[in-house]
């Protein structure tokens, strides 16, 4: 059987009518082996793997350009009480031309309340199955799917907001070491069991475009991730347990200054195909790595930090990144940059200071003719004016795309999490958000 591919470009009001709406105990429902998605010798994963194009600097989906625009939404799952909640939720994303979500999978409890995926007793985590555990996750990619959306999912947090690494650290090795959650081979066991879980769950649902190890996993630790997708003799088989079987080693040579003083991921110490090979280390200040992949293709998912520019923290050498570097290896497909302009110091022109840090990664985009995305961006002050130059900014470089931080709606029981950068639809940023949406796929 051959399952043809979808348009992966958000659904419009009209297709979206025509589909059936998911109950609130459907299940997601996926092929159950790879015998569903085999032809002619060749496994193919829905026909759907994301690529960068080199030449052109953009993603292709099934040899089409694929935008990848719209938002960040963490709270998906744990802020909607009920399933017409979640409707909206991705009603109010989708309407806005939006292609791509990138939310939370997880949530590490000590004491069960809400909704969570792994609750600890003592050193023993137990998966949470049920209704408030991953059956609401299944919800959230049904919805996802009937409104046309992807996902790129999250499976740990660098901090503590919803438990992250710190809870299997604090819980297996009873310790505030952060630096434990690479090294402790029973906190990376615990984590690789976690992540099988996911992976198997959700192993043939097109809706999740991407994995992310972790959230921010940025600086003093750094960790290679691995694609759930691995390449086999110029096939595609989704291969679950690559990402769970390999055991993370301390490489601390791995590591070398570059000549501009900043630390790079060295080529030593990348991840190849079909081989995978995961690097883990625990030295201060050194790269995060690999974290958010795309089908087949890998990136480091930092915040773009360290390249030339107006020699302010961002382009320093401080949180020990190379951006240029690093995205130059050759097993790093596509680069990304957050841009939190205001946090990082640029108070005087935080406008100015931001339109041209998209434009020096465009630049690096342009350079080393690989993709690069604004993965999260946001201020909380003068949005629309920001918003509007940092975003006509981002179609005239030719930057492959961005998710805003964060969207937002407004419920029967009130709204959802407002941290300062939210925008609700009744926002005027929400429509320059749609205008921007319909500029990025307009540009190709």
């Amino acid at each position: 059987m051959v399952l043809q591919a979808e348009s992966l470009s958000g659904a419009s009001a009209a297709e979206r009518t025509t589909r059936e709406r998911p109950t609130a105990s459907q299940g997601v429902h996926a092929p159950t082996s790879t015998k569903d998605i085999e032809h002619n010798g060749n496994y193919h994963y829905y026909k759907r793997w994301l690529e960068p194009n080199r030449l052109q600097r953009k993603f292709t989906l099934d040899g089409s350009t694929f935008t990848v625009v719209r938002t960040n939404a963490y709270w998906l799952a744990q802020k909607t009480p009920t399933q017409a909640d979640l409707d909206k939720a991705f009603a109010d994303i989708a309407v806005t031309g939006a292609t791509t979500v990138r939310t939370w999978g997880f949530n590490e409890v000590t004491s069960p309340s809400g909704i969570y995926y792994q609750s600890w007793s003592g050193s023993t985590p137990t998966i949470n199955y049920g209704a408030d555990g991953l059956q609401k996750f299944d919800q959230v990619i049904a919805l996802a799917k009937f409104h046309g959306l992807k996902l790129i999912v999250a499976l740990t947090n660098n901090w503590q907001d919803y438990g992250g690494m710190d809870v299997y650290i604090k819980q297996i090795a009873n310790s505030d070491n952060h630096d434990y959650f690479y090294t402790n081979s029973n906190v990376v066991q615990a984590f690789k069991n976690y992540i099988a879980v996911w992976v198997n769950r959700y192993k043939n649902e097109p809706t999740i475009l991407a994995w992310c190890d972790t959230v921010d996993s940025f600086w003093r630790t750094y960790l290679i991730s691995y694609s759930p997708v691995t390449t086999l003799t110029g096939s595609l088989q989704r291969n679950p347990a690559a990402m769970v079987t390999l055991a993370p080693r301390v490489e601390p040579a791995s590591l070398r200054p570059s000549p501009n003083g900043f630390r790079t991921l060295a080529p030593t110490s990348r991840v190849s195909i079909p081989a995978i090979s995961v690097s883990c280390g625990s030295k201060p200040k050194q790269p995060s790595n690999v974290r958010l992949t795309f089908g087949g293709t890998v990136s480091i998912g930092d915040e773009g930090m360290g390249l030339t520019g107006d020699g302010t923290y961002p382009y320093t050498a401080y949180e020990g990144l190379d951006f240029p570097t690093n995205l130059a290896i050759s097993s790093i497909d596509f680069g990304t940059a957050h841009l939190y302009a205001l946090p990082w110091g640029a108070t005087s022109d935080p406008v100015g200071w931001g339109l041209q840090w998209i434009i020096n990664h465009y630049n690096v985009q342009k350079q080393l003719n690989k993709p690069v995305i604004l993965e999260e961006y946001g201020i909380n002050s003068n949005q629309y004016s920001t918003y509007q130059t940092w975003l006509s900014t981002v179609v005239s470089s030719g930057l492959a795309g961005d998710l805003i931080w964060q969207a937002g709606s407004t419920f029967s029981g009130g709204q959802t999490p407002q941290d300062g950068y939210t925008i609700y639809p009744s926002d005027s940023t929400y429509t320059l958000l749609t205008q921007h949406s319909a500029a990025l796929k307009a540009r190709g």
